[in-house]
C-alpha cells in the first residue's frame, strides 16, 4: 500500500499532457522531481483534456476521493478560449477552491491568459479572475503555468496552445518551485474533522471512492 501523502494535479489538457507521448505530462515530471529530491509525496494526474470550470465542479468528489493533502487548480483556460462569461468561470473556480479548503486540502492556484486576440479587455478581467482569488484565499498560486514556455515556440506544440515533452518538463519545474513550500509546511493528513462533505449539490463521502 501506497502510504505516501498524496498531490492531486487537477486540470484540463495542460495537466492531461494532450499532444505529449504518455508519461511527459507535467504531473509525471513532477513526479520525477519529487523523487529526485527525496520528496515522498505522490502525484495524482486529474486532468481531462477539454474540461471547462464546470466539468471541474462536477469532478470535485473524484478529485476528493483521493484524500488529497495538496491539489493544484488548473482551470480556465478553455472557458477564455470559448469566450464564457468571466463570471461563470470566476464563481466555478471559486466553488473548487472554497470546497476543497474545506476538506482541509491546500490549493496551488495555477494562473492562466489568453492569446492576444481576444482583447484587452477580456484578458484583464480574465487574469484577474486569478488574482482575486489568491488574495481572498489567502493562496498559494502560480501567475502563469506557462511561464517561460507560452512564448517559446520550440517548447509548444503546433498548435501553439499545449506543451512540448520538454515544455512540460519545464512546467514541472515551475509548479516545484511554488509547491516546495507548501509541502515543508504541510503534514500528512491522516483523518478529516468529518467524513462527509458536501459537494455540487451531493453529498461525498471522504472515506470511499465516490465519483460521479
Amino acid at each position: 500500500m501506497d502510504t505516501r501523502p498524496v498531490i492531486v494535479a487537477f486540470g484540463d489538457s495542460l495537466t492531461a499532457g494532450f499532444g505529449a507521448e504518455p508519461g511527459n505530462s507535467y504531473p509525471d515530471f513532477l513526479q520525477k522531481d519529487l523523487d529526485r529530491d527525496g520528496l515522498r509525496w505522490r502525484v495524482v494526474n486529474a486532468g481531462v483534456s477539454g474540461d471547462t470550470t464546470t466539468d471541474g465542479v462536477n469532478r470535485l468528489g473524484e478529485v476528493l476521493a483521493y484524500q488529497p493533502s495538496i491539489v493544484i487548480v488548473e482551470f480556465g483556460g478553455n472557458d477564455g478560449l470559448r469566450g464564457l462569461p468571466i463570471e461563470t468561470t470566476r464563481a466555478n473556480i471559486e466553488q473548487m477552491v472554497s470546497t476543497l479548503q474545506k476538506a482541509d486540502v491546500k490549493v496551488v492556484l495555477a494562473g492562466m491568459t489568453l492569446p492576444p486576440n481576444y482583447g484587452p479587455d477580456y484578458i484583464k478581467s480574465f487574469e484577474r479572475i486569478y488574482a482575486g482569488l489568491k488574495a481572498k484565499y489567502k493562496l498559494t498560486a502560480i501567475p502563469f503555468l506557462l511561464e517561460g514556455v507560452a512564448t517559446n515556440p520550440s517548447l509548444m506544440q503546433r498548435d501553439k496552445l499545449h506543451p512540448t515533452a520538454k515544455g512540460n518538463e519545464l512546467v514541472a519545474e515551475t509548479v516545484l518551485k511554488y509547491l516546495k513550500p507548501l509541502l515543508n509546511r504541510t503534514a500528512r493528513v491522516s483523518k478529516r474533522a468529518k467524513g462527509f462533505i458536501y459537494v455540487a449539490g451531493q453529498t461525498f463521502s471522504l472515506c470511499t471512492n465516490l465519483q460521479h
